[in-house]
């Protein structure tokens, strides 16, 4: 697959949101698993599309570490940083927002609709310090990401793991091998 597709699994008492990038694969919540084979062929260097080899020099060309996200200025405080995780072939879509020196990460999901990105591409909003779903208007804490206000009132965002290393922010979740920005 030249491009990633967006998958969502709901369960009873789980939601999982990833991108993939493989062919075939299985995507799985706690009580139920998607599996998927899509046909179409496998790339190669004689088709003109990037391999994954290829693909992965070109993310760490400047030599790197593949966790290194982007410096620390660059992460907003009245807004957010869209990201992607990745495990594999698989990505998870991440926001970053900064408080001083400090920087916290979400996935880019709202725990009412998983589907709905609380940052849908040029920042989510940012109102009295707490970051407020774009589309049900849910308002979540910026600290821990609990919803205070709208349909999802108690629940949090699913918080990934980062720290602030000499001026620059580092994915350290162990879901997650490395990390890149969206839409640079």
């Amino acid at each position: 697959m030249t491009d990633s597709v967006h998958v969502t699994l709901e369960g009873d008492d789980e939601s999982t949101s990833v991108r993939v990038y493989d062919d075939k694969g299985d995507v799985s919540t706690d009580d139920a698993t998607f599996r998927f084979s899509v046909d179409g062929g496998i790339r190669d260097d004689s088709s003109g599309d990037e391999t994954d080899a290829a693909a992965g020099k070109r993310e760490t060309a400047n030599g790197d570490d593949p966790r290194r996200i982007a410096p620390l200025a660059d992460v907003p405080t009245n807004g957010t940083l869209r990201c992607e995780a990745r495990r594999d072939r698989r990505g998870t879509e991440l926001i970053l927002r900064r408080e001083g020196s400090e920087v916290s990460a979400w996935r880019n999901s709202c725990p009412h609709k998983p589907e709905v990105r609380i940052d849908p591409g040029p920042g989510a909003i940012v109102r009295d310090d707490q970051l407020v779903c774009h589309e049900h208007g849910a308002r979540f804490e910026c600290d821990d990401g609990v919803c205070t206000a709208g349909p999802c009132r108690g629940d949090a965002l699913d918080s990934i793991a980062v720290a602030v290393r000499d001026g620059a922010v580092y994915l350290t979740d162990d879901r997650f091998d490395s990390c890149r920005r969206l839409n640079e």
